[in-house]
């Protein structure tokens, strides 16, 4: 018996103290988790003070105000021009995505107007072409039978003026009668009338009549020539195969000036008008602006899209735009009724990325103080939050401001 309850006393020693050394380190742990929430908290309640100084005073990573300083004869060398923020009603803009196109008012398809086998081509996939400029030459049947028929008829007409000249002189000897010259005469203007006929058929198949009228009976060949000035876009002629007129030769466009085509969304069809100016970029040169002008808004609104298709007329003298270009317009609005306050976009700068504005606090001193922008428009930048009506601000020369700063901070990093 003494052994048994030697044995179940051990056992219930152990298991005490078990528990009360398990007990120990729940506590141990819940104190230090504690101390962890309460260090986290004022840590969390820190750093969300720093930041709300931050934002309503200017303060950059360090906690020190963004500010610079130049005397009046300073900021006059370098352009510095303190003004008062002032309530302004600017220009509306809607912003829309299109395609360049070729204008398709200065598009020509060349073809013959008669058949023939093409004996030469002078010009091709992508040459500037001038108007009138032959582009292939012909061998026509068709041309040397109208040839042959514009011969016989000088030979007819002269002919007939020999005529004339003889019956004329018989009337005057009176050998002849006078209804004799009558008959003379009409034989006469008909001649000259199939010689005309024969002239413009001739001329409008594009020969040479000049060549012609030196009596020179050589089989010419037939030039095809180029309708308009521009560039070849598409070229189909080749050496040897038959030209028709139902079959296309070359396609030139006249790409001095190309169309936009645009989608503009059907709320905004009561704020857009023909002839309303356009402002058009292209990614490939994002610094280029070119101006343009609505020439043709649809009538039709797409079931899908809810948009209707608008044209914009764009001037390309430097051929900039080409054909399948993808680019960006912006249509200038009628200014708002409803003031705002504003600034030119040029007062606007960024510092560690922040816009921020250089507000003139006192006498030769600036503070960068950060402010929220909304639209823009025309040069000019709405300002939602940070800059109230009246207070002096760099208008122009806030970029100088802002190098001072930049300047500052590199020399205390040394």
């Amino acid at each position: 018996m003494n052994k048994k309850a030697l044995i179940i006393g051990l056992i219930l020693a152990v298991a005490v103290g078990g528990g009360l050394y398990y007990r120990a380190i729940l506590t141990k742990v819940g104190t230090e988790q504690s101390e962890r929430k309460e260090t986290g908290h004022k840590e969390e309640k820190a750093v969300a003070h720093d930041e709300h100084k931050g934002g309503q005073g200017g303060q950059d990573e360090h906690g020190e105000e963004w500010k610079v300083k130049m005397t009046a004869e300073l900021q006059k060398q370098n352009g510095v021009v303190v003004g008062p923020a002032k309530m302004q009603r600017i220009a509306g803009v809607i912003s829309a995505t299109g395609k360049v196109e070729a204008n398709a008012d200065k598009i020509a398809h060349v073809s013959p107007l008669i058949s023939g086998k093409i004996v030469s081509v002078k010009s091709s996939l992508g040459d500037d072409v001038a108007a009138g400029q032959t582009l292939v030459t012909l061998d026509s049947v068709e041309l040397g039978e109208a040839v042959n028929r514009y011969h016989q008829s000088r030979t007819k007409l002269a002919l007939a003026q020999s005529n004339m000249d003889r019956i004329k002189a018989l009337v005057e000897k009176k050998i002849a009668p006078r209804k004799d010259i009558l008959q003379a005469e009409a034989e006469l203007k008909t001649a000259q009338t199939e010689l005309h006929t024969g002239e413009e058929r001739l001329s409008l198949f594009g020969a040479n009549l000049a060549d012609l009228r030196t009596g020179n009976h050589r089989k010419p060949l037939l030039p095809v020539r180029a309708p308009i000035g521009g560039i070849i876009t598409e070229k189909h002629a080749i050496v040897g195969e038959l030209a028709d007129p139902s079959k296309s030769l070359y396609t030139i466009a006249d790409l001095s000036t190309v169309w936009v085509l645009v989608d503009i969304n059907e709320k905004d069809l009561a704020r857009i008008h023909r002839g309303q100016e356009a402002s058009v970029t292209v990614g490939a040169f994002p610094e280029l602006k070119l101006k343009g002008r609505i020439t043709y808004i649809a009538d039709l609104v797409g079931q899908n899209t809810r948009t209707v298709k608008a044209r914009i007329e764009v001037p390309n003298s430097e051929r900039k735009l080409k054909p399948e270009m993808f680019a960006t317009i912006e249509l200038a609005l009628d200014a708002d009724a409803t003031p705002v306050l504003a600034v030119p976009e040029d007062a606007l700068q960024y510092l560690d990325g922040k816009t921020v504005i250089f507000v003139a606090e006192k006498e030769g001193e600036f503070a960068a103080r950060p402010v929220r922008t909304g639209r823009t428009a025309g040069g000019m930048a709405q300002i939602v939050s940070g800059l109230t009506e009246g207070e002096q601000y760099a208008i122009e020369g806030s970029f100088i401001l802002k190098s001072e700063i930049k300047k500052s901070e590199m020399k205390d990093e040394h």
